[in-house]
């Protein structure tokens, strides 16, 4: 094995490595989202990355798939509603939240999703939470309800107007449903696994943008449109949905969200300083909340 090959495989081995740099694409997701208005439409946007996708893994990737099949075959059901739930209703919501708020709304309230990752370790396997975990819970959900209402108390009655925020918030609990899925998957290579997820993502979109397109609303890329969707395909489809279903291989969903955090941390940098949006004093104190939130929460899980 050569120097290159050797480094290459330790660094697929190494899971912080893998959900850092998964955490650096989903920031940029949080951008392209944004760029995408105009540009390209939301649906369009889904089923174009994932049939990038598809196309560079039937490439590169044909023969661990066809290895992983009968591994696979017998759960082709669970493998197409996994990636419909992560990979095609998660992007839909998401990019059409993005048409109605801001790109530090969308990374802060996404950053909501390890609470909803430990409730459904709980519901769905009694993993035992302590009081202090509800306590970063109830901060993490105070620290989104700040960004809802933009600071002001007295817009609580207002929150039914912040269609987009809401919609962060449902397309993360899709992706945690997702990520509760990954403790359980069928048991193949990585590789194998993630091509049969990204054609289940393709198939489930066709019929958004075929919805789209009877409804008038396709908005075929233009050249940033394009950039959006080459980036969308290569980095947040292809290489950070690899990374992170080979981290939480690794080292289980519970302690591969924790490093989630720096999605929101990141993407409100992202969006201040490339959509030169304005961070405000609300947007600090509701990223400190939902990072302090979660962090307490997550470290509290893993004590014995």
């Amino acid at each position: 094995m050569s120097f290159f090959q050797t480094i290459l495989r330790r660094s697929y081995d190494n899971p912080w490595l893998l959900i850092t740099l998964t955490c650096v694409f989903w920031a940029g997701n949080i951008v392209a989202a944004r760029l995408a208005i105009g540009e390209i439409s939301p649906m369009l946007l889904v089923c174009g990355r994932w049939a990038i996708a598809s196309l560079i893994l039937l490439a590169v990737a044909r023969r661990p798939f066809v290895e992983a099949w009968p591994a696979l075959a017998p759960h082709w059901l669970r493998i197409f509603l996994m990636g419909c739930c992560g990979f095609t209703l998660f992007h839909a919501v998401y990019y059409v939240s993005a048409y109605f708020t801001t790109g530090v709304n969308l990374s802060i309230i996404q950053g909501v999703s390890p609470v909803f990752v430990l409730i459904g370790a709980w519901v769905l396997w009694r993993t035992k939470v302590r009081a202090v975990q509800v306590a970063g819970c109830a901060l993490t959900i105070a620290g989104v309800i700040i960004v809802a209402i933009h600071g002001d108390v007295f817009a609580l009655h207002d929150l039914s107007f912040r269609i987009g925020d809401l919609g962060v918030l449902v397309a993360s609990m899709i992706y945690s449903g997702y990520t509760l899925s990954l403790r359980n998957r069928p048991k193949a290579s990585s590789l194998g696994f993630f091509v049969a997820m990204a054609f289940a993502g393709l198939l489930s979109s066709l019929p958004l943008v075929a919805l789209e397109g009877l409804a008038g609303r396709i908005v075929w890329p233009t050249h940033i449109g394009w950039m959006v969707l080459f980036y969308t395909a290569i980095f947040p489809s292809l290489l950070a949905q690899l990374f992170f279903i080979r981290a939480v291989e690794i080292i289980g969903p519970g302690r591969a969200t924790i490093f989630y955090n720096m999605t929101p941390v990141l993407g409100a940098v992202f969006a201040a300083v490339l959509l030169h949006e304005p961070f405000e004093p609300y947007h600090a104190l509701a990223l400190a909340l939902v990072i302090g939130g979660v962090t307490i929460a997550e470290r509290q899980g893993r004590r014995p």
